[in-house]
């Protein structure tokens, strides 16, 4: 096991990993403080815990750049697959630090410890992810950090950094959704080029992130539901002013749906709707 930095709670675990910019200390840190918070051996927060950073830490590589600059490649070629995976690698990575950051960042929210359980699991299964990823690259001849990655997921974790219902809808309910709508293209395509090693990877990241944005959508629901407002007409309200974009189709209905998150929600939002 790699050396782990000293923390006093569960916030001080979060915040420890996510400032960690050795990415084997921080996935190995999400992941033994998600087994001591549900095996009830930590306490929530200590007036020890350093301060919730601005930014994760990161190794020096890859170089990050804005999302227009990095490339696209076929999925015919070894260099695509490659390049797709390190993409996929570096979304994981930043799940990683979203998921610590709404448990450090939101620690003293009004909030049942069940929220804490669930998004340190999401923590857990997202670093098993990027290491699933990061394995997969090395099988290839490649590593995460070999190529550009772009600049804009940790966006999403700034703008809602006040408002844990706006963070909700941004980041499980719009980021983590669209993985179940473009996933199953992507996993069909590996397959087609005999690459059933990555597809297998792929499999098991789509199934878990079923289960993240049920996370979401289950206390995105639960905060409406306390201040008496419709869980769909706030989503739509908390998109508009928090997320830069316009919500885009095709949508897995029945994988969104089956996650908590019906048509409703986002139907009416998407590209030529949402102005």
């Amino acid at each position: 096991m790699t050396d782990l930095p000293q923390f006093h709670s569960l916030r001080g675990a979060a915040v420890e990993a996510i400032r960690s910019p050795d990415l084997h200390q921080k996935t190995e840190l999400a992941q033994e403080a998600a087994r001591r918070w549900q095996g009830r051996k930590l306490s929530l927060r200590s007036p020890l815990d350093r301060s919730v950073p601005e930014r994760p830490g990161r190794p020096a590589k890859p170089v990050l750049t804005p999302p227009t600059q990095v490339k696209r490649r076929s999925l015919g070629s070894l260099k695509g697959r490659i390049a797709l995976l390190h993409a996929i690698a570096h979304i994981e990575l930043n799940a990683v630090d979203l998921a610590l950051d709404i448990v450090a960042r939101f620690a003293s929210e009004p909030v049942p410890n069940s929220f804490f359980d669930g998004w340190m699991q999401v923590a857990f299964e997202e670093a098993k992810h990027f290491r699933m990823i990061r394995r997969r690259l090395n099988d290839l001849g490649a590593d995460y950090g070999d190529l550009p990655a772009h600049d804009g997921l940790w966006q999403a974790a700034h703008d809602t950094r006040n408002d844990l219902t706006a963070r909700l809808a941004v980041v499980p309910l719009i980021l983590e959704a669209r993985g179940l709508d473009v996933t199953p293209a992507l996993q069909a395509k590996m397959r087609e080029t005999g690459d059933h090693e990555s597809a297998a990877v792929l499999d098991v990241i789509y199934e878990d992130e079923k289960g993240h944005v049920a996370v979401g959508a289950k206390w995105f629901r639960f905060l409406c539901a306390r201040q008496k407002k419709d869980p769909a007409a706030t989503f739509q309200a908390l998109v508009r002013a928090n997320f830069r974009g316009p919500l885009k189709a095709p949508f897995n209905d029945i994988a969104r749906a089956e996650a908590g998150l019906t048509p409703s929600f986002y139907r009416s939002m998407t590209a030529s709707t949402n102005i």
